[in-house]
Formats: C-alpha cells, structure tokens, sequence
C-alpha cells in the first residue's frame, strides 16, 4: 500500500534530495543522494537520475511505498 504525503516548498523549488529528506523519506541529504543514483526515485512517473532535480508545486515523487504530492 502506498503512504501518500503533501510537501510544501518555502520557495519556488526545492531539489530532490533534499526533498526527500524534509518528507522523511531519506534520513539525510546524502541518503537521498543514494536512492535517487541507485534508480529509486520517479518524478511524475518517470525515474529521475538528477540528485538536484528542481522540484516543483505539482509534482509528484515516488519513492519505494512513498508518494509525495507537491503543493503550491
């Protein structure tokens, strides 16, 4: 069953990585870095190799049984 989740970014974006540390998903930045190199992260359905991906409102990152909905 997948856990959805709802981010809201401070500013205009935020990068991958560090989005998937803020939703708990990634205990650290670098662990972040680790999932999205090993092929374990998708942006909107499509699996994303940028560690620094922009990521913005209306997106959404899946990452094993987690989905996170960026909103505005």
């Amino acid at each position: 069953m997948m856990t959805e989740t709802e981010f809201k970014p401070r500013g205009e974006f935020v990068e991958l990585c560090n989005l998937l540390k803020l939703a708990g998903v990634a205990d650290s930045g670098g662990h972040g870095k680790t999932l999205v190199a090993g092929g374990q992260v998708r942006v909107d359905g499509v699996t994303e190799h940028r560690k620094t991906a922009k990521i913005r409102a209306g997106q959404r990152v899946e990452c094993g049984d987690v989905l996170i909905r960026v909103v505005a």
